[in-house]
């Protein structure tokens, strides 16, 4: 607030007195006045003098509008003045100050007012929930004032929005307004929302602001849409740049696809507006971070692919090949395809096919490169090419091949009607121009670029200088003219040429034994080279000094030793004798040290200010710092050393070419299992074909059974009918009938048995009987008689129902017997129709459908042979234990037998002892009654009890007899 004071205070033309009282008195009114006109009035009279009064307006009247937001958000028009006029405090847009210090002091009032706004971050959190009102004058007056504040302090500002409940959710629905002011003015707050805070931008991302932002600029046009699309791709440009979730969750939810109508740019009379060709620009670069080289690479890798799935690379191929597309546009789609094909070799390959629509129709890199060695074209554009051509050998072994064997003899177009890629490199590289000199160059060490094959290809490229002279090979003439220096008048730098020459020889030389034997073969290399490095030359040869120090140290550590003037330790000491390997190692340095090397190491893409600066390439930066420290150790290793290393690199090569071989066979194996694999899809394919056969054949017979069937049913089982269709019904010499009477005689079997097994249970009862009668035996000789009687009869009875069931299990058993008997000559004549099936003399189709047939009736018969099978399995079982229990049964009455002969034996011999006591006793009582009349006859009186006792014992007698007789006739 002293700050702000100050500055009021030193203002050379400061306001009125009158204007700071009218202030004064405003906010008084606003501050106090109870009633809402009043207060409405004087927000409004400040809003009018914010913009002229913005230093006193703010510092006496922003606590009173912050209030104001607070207490009296029921009306919407003074929440709109009170929005505005803190709009027009904070933001520096409508200063109209020309003066440059007038203009610093302005910036400087509103990062402070800013600074005292959001100091209490309750005032942000009010701003975003006045953000909800749908009323005009509230909404939008409050997106512009947070825009504002966003452009002041951003990063303050973000922070708390983050922290704020559902602070970045509303401010997204601001994309939805119908209105399209608040909607485009919405776009330009996320835009300063989003900038350089990756945890926002994933939120509004993941708040489906892709979706909506590809809605606006659809509906808007595409690239023929206004300033709005612009807006909406730098904000889809702020998600996605250097945000690897963003960029994964754009390509996953396929919006990719949704890029390619961007660059349907129509016929080349449609015209190219200002705002398209910036619309069309911001298109690309946004193309362009997706696929950026800093990216990583699976993420690249997998949005290339989905580019040329969807048909954008195409599409940019178009554009590339368009005629009438303004410079800078083709430039940038130069850049981007480069980027597009970037190490994927499915683009590369496409890419290679691309043909320009010219008569007769070239390949597109080769309109390329002649665009590249061609001095009069722009230099941006040159550089484009070179970064494209770069792009397409980056990773593609099969493209390099493709380039360098542009340039064999073999296949060199001997009538000249077409040129290659080949030539017009070798014309950019011997050409006066030296940034062709440089571009082809590097070009062509791009095409060598860790391919040892190509780089002992290239060694075979001879070139014709003159008439009259023989051809000399390609390394030759790069030495030759690197001997030349300034000798030849070239446009452009002195040591641009010269640079590339030796970029390209030391690409060309590392990791190629056989290319250093070449190159060391010439005998006047090597002293140009130790006199290049060892002379006191300028700050600007420096570099070329350190090159040449760099291709002298590859041609020592590469060394096989095959030359014997040139070995490596000859060249350590001829090092050592004429330059010193101090200032050897030191004139490498110089290299690393060029202020041109960090700038050119940070990104593959060539992007130079103007050509003087066009002196590394990304790829040699590389290189150099790969090769730099093991050169410093060969030039001081000594012999021996040498010699060790030589054989671990032996071993290392044994090594790697195990590992290739194995390499080789797991790449085999797997191509084996590729094919295997695409076989069992094929059988699989075949088998899922031959089921749905199956069951359509199937279904058929089952038909044709059915028809059969009822046809069967209505025609009747006649014999005239069975020896009109024998051919049909009896192809097997059995007919469907015999097998129902199978059937029949089975269910009487069956029938039997459950009889049987009734009488069974019937005869247990009687048994059990039986057992309970023995149980409790007869009281008196009548009794047991009786039962005797009734057991013999029942005996009798059992011995009749066994020889019954006997006589029925030998008729089962029988029966069973010819079962089997009808079993076996059904197999055999399966078997019998099985062979004439298959006999010859019957025509394809016939013997064809008879097989068929009679396979369904076999597979029919057998399945009723083993359900006969199975039954009498199940009937011999059950016989087997009727058997069981007629054993039992016949052991219970032979034992029920025995002790009935017993009980009858008992019986008799009572019978006898009782007949015997009988007789006895009448003797004893006749003897009785004569001694009586003999005593009476002798006059001895007799009492008349002993009378009454031998009367009652006499009827007593005739009673018992009377008895028995009554029991023997019951």
């Amino acid at each position: 607030m002293n700050f702000l004071r100050g500055v009021m205070g030193g203002q050379s033309a400061g306001p009125q007195h009158t204007e700071i009282e009218t202030i004064q008195k405003l906010c008084d009114r606003v501050a106090s006045s109870t009633l809402l006109d009043d207060r409405r009035n004087a927000v409004r009279a400040l809003k009018s003098l914010s913009k002229k009064y913005r230093l006193e307006v703010g510092i006496q009247a922003m606590e009173h509008l912050i209030h104001v937001l607070q207490t009296d958000r029921s009306d919407s028009e003074i929440i709109g003045y009170a929005l505005d006029t803190l709009y027009n405090i904070i933001s520096n847009d409508e200063e109209e100050e020309v003066e440059e210090n007038s203009t610093r002091q302005s910036g400087d009032l509103g990062s402070q007012f800013t600074e005292i706004f959001i100091k209490q971050q309750e005032n942000v959190t009010l701003l975003l929930s006045l953000l909800e009102e749908f009323d005009f004058h509230v909404r939008w007056p409050g997106v512009k004032l947070l825009t504002s504040l966003l452009k002041q302090l951003g990063p303050q500002v973000q922070q708390i929005i983050l922290v704020s409940p559902m602070g970045v959710s509303r401010l997204m629905d601001l994309l939805a307004d119908s209105r399209e002011v608040i909607r485009n003015d919405g776009v330009l707050l996320l835009q300063a929302l989003t900038r350089s805070n990756g945890a926002i931008q994933k939120i509004v991302a993941f708040e489906n602001a892709f979706e909506r932002l590809l809605d606006i600029i659809t509906e808007e046009g595409n690239s023929d849409g206004g300033i709005v699309v612009e807006d909406c791709l730098i904000l889809l440009q702020n998600l996605l740049k250097n945000n690897n979730s963003n960029q994964n969750f754009f390509k996953e939810g396929s919006y990719i696809q949704r890029m390619k109508p961007w660059f349907h740019v129509g016929d080349e009379n449609s015209g190219w507006s200002a705002q398209k060709v910036t619309n069309l620009h911001v298109m690309l670069q946004l193309v362009r971070v997706l696929v950026s080289p800093t990216n990583p690479p699976g993420a690249t890798s997998s949005c290339q692919k989905a580019m040329f799935q969807c048909g954008l690379l195409q599409q940019l191929c178009t554009i590339l090949m368009a005629t009438g597309v303004p410079a800078d546009i083709l430039t940038e789609t130069i850049n981007t395809v480069s980027e597009v094909i970037r190490g994927y070799q499915v683009n590369q390959d496409y890419f290679a096919s691309v043909n320009a629509p010219s008569n007769p129709p070239r390949p597109a890199i080769v309109v390329l490169l002649m665009s590249m060695v061609n001095e009069r074209q722009p230099f941006v554009l040159r550089c484009a090419v070179l970064y494209c051509f770069q792009c397409f050998l980056y990773k593609n072994q099969k493209g390099q091949g493709e380039i360098v064997s542009t340039l064999l003899p073999s296949t060199i177009d001997a009538t000249g009607n077409s040129v290659s890629a080949g030539q017009l490199l070798c014309g950019g590289l011997f050409s006066t121009d030296s940034l062709s000199n440089w571009c082809a160059a590097v070009a062509l060490a791009h095409a060598l670029q860790e391919n040892a094959v190509q780089k002992e290809q290239l060694l075979r490229v001879q070139l014709a200088t003159s008439i009259g002279n023989p051809p000399v090979s390609l390394l030759q003439q790069c030495t030759n003219i690197l001997s030349q220096g300034d000798k030849i008048d070239r446009r452009g730098s002195k040591i641009q040429t010269r640079v590339g020459l030796l970029m390209l020889l030391c690409t060309w030389l590392s990791n190629c034994p056989i290319a250093v034997t070449h190159f060391l073969h010439n005998s006047a290399n090597v002293p140009f080279l130790t006199g290049q490095i060892a002379e006191n030359l300028g700050e600007e040869e420096q570099l070329v000094q350190g090159l040449c120090a760099l291709l002298l140290g590859i041609s020592i550590y590469f060394n096989d030793n095959s030359l014997e003037s040139y070995m490596k330790e000859k060249l350590k000491q001829l090092i050592e004798k004429r330059i010193g390997k101090e200032n050897f190692i030191e004139k490498l340095g110089f290299i690393s040290k060029h202020e041109l090397y960090s700038r050119a190491s940070q990104k593959p893409q060539p992007n130079f200010p103007s050509p003087e600066y066009m002196i590394f390439d990304h790829e040699f930066t590389k290189l150099v710092k790969e090769l730099e420290g093991v050169i410093t150790k060969a030039i001081y290793k000594s012999s021996e050393e040498d010699k060790k290393e030589e054989e671990v690199k032996k071993t290392l090569e044994q090594h790697d070419s195990i590992v290739t071989h194995y390499k080789n066979m797991i790449r085999e194996q797997d191509l084996q299992l590729e094919e295997l694999k695409q076989q069992i899809s094929t059988l699989k394919c075949q088998n899922e074909q031959l089921q749905t056969a199956v069951t359509q054949q199937v279904s058929q017979i089952q038909q044709h059974k059915d028809q059969y069937n009822l046809l069967k049913v209505q025609l009747g089982k006649d014999n005239q009918h069975q020896g009109s269709y024998s051919d049909g019904t009896q192809v097997n010499g059995i007919q469907p009938e015999e097998i129902g009477r199978l059937r029949e005689e089975i269910e009487e079997l069956k029938s039997n048995q459950e009889l049987l097994q009734s009488q069974l249970a019937e005869k247990d009862s009687l048994i059990e009987n039986l057992k309970s009668s023995q149980a409790s035996p007869g009281t008196n000789e009548q009794s047991s008689a009786t039962a005797s009687a009734r057991d013999s009869e029942q005996i009798a009875e059992l011995k009749q129902e066994l020889a019954t069931l006997k006589s029925q299990l030998n008729s089962q058993s029988v029966e069973i017997t010819k079962l089997q008997t009808e079993k076996q000559e059904l197999l055999q004549k399966t078997e019998t129709f099985a062979k004439s099936a298959a006999a010859p003399g019957e025509s394809g189709a016939g013997r064809a459908a008879k097989a068929t047939d009679g396979d369904s009736r076999l597979l029919a018969l057998l399945q009723d042979t083993n359900d006969l099978k199975n039954e009498i399995k199940a009937l011999s079982e059950e016989r087997t234990a009727i058997k069981e229990q007629l054993d039992a049964s016949n052991s219970t009455i032979a034992i029920l037998q025995n002790e009935k002969n017993k009980l009858e034996m008992d019986i008799t011999d009572s019978k006898k002892e009782q007949d015997d006591l009988l007789v006895l006793l009448a003797d004893q009582d006749q003897k009785i009654f004569s001694l009586k009349n003999k005593l009476k006859e002798l006059g001895h009186p007799v009492e008349e009890e002993d009378e009454l006792e031998s009367g009652d014992q006499d009827d007593e007698e005739d009673e018992d007899e009377d008895d028995g007789k009554d029991q023997g006739h019951i």
